[in-house]
């Protein structure tokens, strides 16, 4: 629909960083699934961290499968 509305230096724009985000990502997994690791020290978390990302992500699923309670907070905040 760009090259229909005769915008064909937005289309390009649009391929290019499309080409550059999958190229970005694309290394990331193969970096994550077929290099070899580097040698040295293990991920060491935190057990406080390791609270925050739980406590963190608990919420995330709560606010996805009950996105009603936040949105009715927005509302009665913002009326």
């Amino acid at each position: 629909s760009v090259l229909d509305a005769g915008l064909v230096w937005l289309a390009v724009v649009g391929v290019t960083f499309a080409v550059i985000g999958a190229f970005y990502y694309i290394r990331l997994v193969w970096y994550m699934y077929f290099t070899e690791p580097k040698e040295g020290p293990g991920l060491e978390v935190a057990n406080d961290l390791r609270f925050v990302l739980s406590a963190n992500a608990l919420g995330l699923l709560a606010l996805g499968l009950f996105p009603g309670i936040l949105l009715d907070l927005c509302s009665r905040v913002l009326s």
